[in-house]
């Protein structure tokens, strides 16, 4: 869901957009299987029902289980597992990478001397603060794009999962960094503008600012931001469609057409999403779905991403978020001033509302966001779990569900710990969602009686 992933990906805008490529999608040539990958490791497309997972008098939910997850061969699974594991340590990176940038700025003066630039260039304090957002972009773009080409290319393309060469790839950087020039720089100028127009009281009214402005973003994205990096178009295959748009309508889903995104320009990945507000609000596939996916698999899909349209989880989550981005600005509050007061003439930022304090404030915001992971995380994982019951009730199709986990195994660990679920999970896990899926279907063997009657007619004859 978009408005969740802006949440997530910036509860503070200015906070968590420093970097131009790290979190884009970039375009390329299309691919049907894993570039730099031996096909041995990959995960087949169409993904049979297991024998053990088959409907039966004597179905069982932990073999159906284990059945499904011997499906995915080894080498992928180890594949899936070192791609994952990996991620622990580039949150950690990207963290430690932030916060060296925005020691170097302060402690080098840089900051004050952007900002020193800005104010040589306008008066005007809404301009010169988006002056210098720009620099301050530029600049920490710069300092860390070997990171972002390792993260965002390089690791993406060893694993198989990126389809793009480095030209389209950095193309859509710098597509990226031009939206953050633009949506970076309007919540930019409206903090800053918040933070001189109510000095002590601006954490409150800055909390609120953001939010107002994620949900603008949220609404605006599926029609206004996505089509800046791919191809968005209506689906005429009446096949998959009517399945889907049926299945809305039985949900109360005010939906008219389903939408295909092209993400195989950049991506092996699967996904799909119920996404906006109100007239902004569209059913979306991408075309790896639509090729390697089942038709069983497609709607269970498409059942889970529903299930957050009609369970709330845009509004849920606006609750939940509220207070942590409460507590954010409260945190900057604190710590921005305690920090001023020690070093701020040797950084040589006056207030803050001082625009050279933007270092300080990503580096505050970007602690406590590291140390909240858990808690962001479990939200999530939480919403998710209710997603996939909501999805299997509504779409009937456990074992298409099962499939799409093997599916996302390609890049998602199947088999954590418990702890380690609970840390760095924002989904289930795939065993799991494979679990759950088994378990409902054990519940519901009627509706695949026929199955069932069949194979006790046998044992009686």
């Amino acid at each position: 869901m978009s408005f969740r992933g802006c949440l997530l990906g910036g509860i503070v805008i200015l906070l968590f957009c420093t970097t131009t490529g790290r979190g884009a999608r970039s375009a390329g040539r299309p691919s049907t299987a894993f570039q730099g990958a031996e096909a041995s490791t990959a995960t087949p497309d169409l993904i049979p029902t297991p024998p053990a997972a088959q409907a039966s008098s004597h179905f069982n939910v932990e073999e159906a289980t284990n059945a499904y997850l011997e499906s995915m061969p080894a080498q992928a699974k180890a594949r899936s597992d070192a791609y994952f594991q990996g991620g622990y340590w580039l949150m950690l990176w990207d963290f430690l990478a932030g916060a060296i940038v925005a020691i170097l700025l302060l402690h080098l003066r840089w900051s004050a001397g952007m900002r020193n630039l800005a104010e040589r260039v306008t008066r005007l304090k809404p301009v010169h603060t988006f002056v210098y957002w720009c620099e301050y972009l530029v600049v920490t773009s710069l300092l860390t794009f070997p990171l972002a080409v390792y993260e965002g290319f390089t690791r993406e393309r060893k694993y198989g999962l990126a389809t793009q060469t480095f030209g389209p790839w950095m193309n859509d950087q710098f597509k990226m960094l031009l939206v953050n020039f633009v949506l970076g720089g309007i919540i930019c100028v409206l903090l800053f503008g918040v933070v001189r127009r109510w000095p002590r009281t601006w954490w409150i009214y800055g909390a609120m600012v953001t939010m107002i402005f994620l949900i603008f973003v949220a609404l605006i994205a599926p029609v206004y931001l996505v089509p800046i990096f791919n191809k968005v178009s209506v689906l005429n295959n009446p096949k998959i469609t009517q399945p889907i748009l049926s299945l809305a309508r039985a949900n109360g889903i005010p939906a008219r057409d389903v939408y295909e995104i092209d993400a195989s320009r950049q991506t092996t990945r699967m996904s799909a999403n119920v996404s906006g507000f109100g007239n902004t609000m569209r059913i979306t596939l991408n075309d790896n779905l639509l090729r390697r996916g089942s038709p069983e698999e497609i709607q269970s899909v498409m059942g889970h991403e529903m299930g957050h349209y009609v369970l709330n989880h845009v509004y849920k989550s606006i609750l939940f978020f509220l207070p942590m981005v409460v507590l954010v600005f409260a945190f900057l509050y604190g710590s921005l001033n305690w920090s001023l007061r020690r070093w701020g003439a040797k950084w040589q930022i006056h207030s803050i509302g001082d625009t050279a304090i933007l270092p300080l404030a990503v580096l505050m915001g970007s602690l406590l966001g590291f140390v909240l992971t858990p808690v962001f995380n479990t939200f999530v994982r939480t919403q998710e779990h209710e997603a996939d019951m909501y999805g299997l009730n509504a779409s009937r199709q456990p074992d298409g569900f099962a499939q799409a986990a093997i599916h996302l195994g390609e890049y998602r660990k199947m088999n954590p710990g418990p702890v380690e679920e609970w840390i760095f999970f924002d989904h289930p896990s795939g065993r799991n969602r494979i679990y759950a899926a088994m378990r409902w279907k054990a519940e519901n063997l009627k509706l695949f009686q026929p199955a069932v009657n069949e194979e006790s007619s046998k044992a009686t004859h």
